[in-house]
């Protein structure tokens, strides 16, 4: 079983923004850092989403158990619907990358057990920060 964890944040709504994914495969791991240009905290989210999404599609053919502190994520894959018209241009990508994985699941949990996610979303806004300083 893979495990996914990701988070997106914003400095700033708007403002400059990050993804953390975080991918788990046994013993092994991987943490990204995606910077992301000046958009809103829940945008950043559906970003850290895809991202996320699109780096597992080596394990499709693998359960994917995916976790996220964002309610709106975790409802928009739950439904496979964006109820909030401003981020329906999220949906069709989405949905297109969840049909190519076998077994995926999602599950909200609380911001304090995705630290790691969260803390690779922070870095990409910092290294963002440090370049126009």
């Amino acid at each position: 079983m893979i495990e996914l964890f990701i988070d997106g944040a914003s400095a700033g709504n708007p403002g400059i923004s990050g993804a953390g994914v975080f991918i788990k495969n046994g013993k092994n791991s991987h943490q990204l850092s995606f910077p992301l240009p000046e958009m809103s905290n829940h945008e950043a989210e559906y970003e850290a989403l895809l991202l996320g999404l699109e780096k597992c599609l080596p394990y499709k053919d693998q359960i994917i158990s995916c976790k996220t502190d964002s309610q709106a994520v975790f409802q928009a894959v739950e439904k496979r619907y964006i109820k909030n018209k401003k981020y329906a241009h999220y949906l069709e990508r989405m949905n297109q990358l969840l049909d190519q994985f076998d077994l995926f699941f999602i599950k909200w949990i609380p911001g304090k057990e995705n630290h790691v996610a969260d803390k690779l979303a922070r870095q990409a806004i910092q290294v963002q920060k440090d370049k126009n300083f």
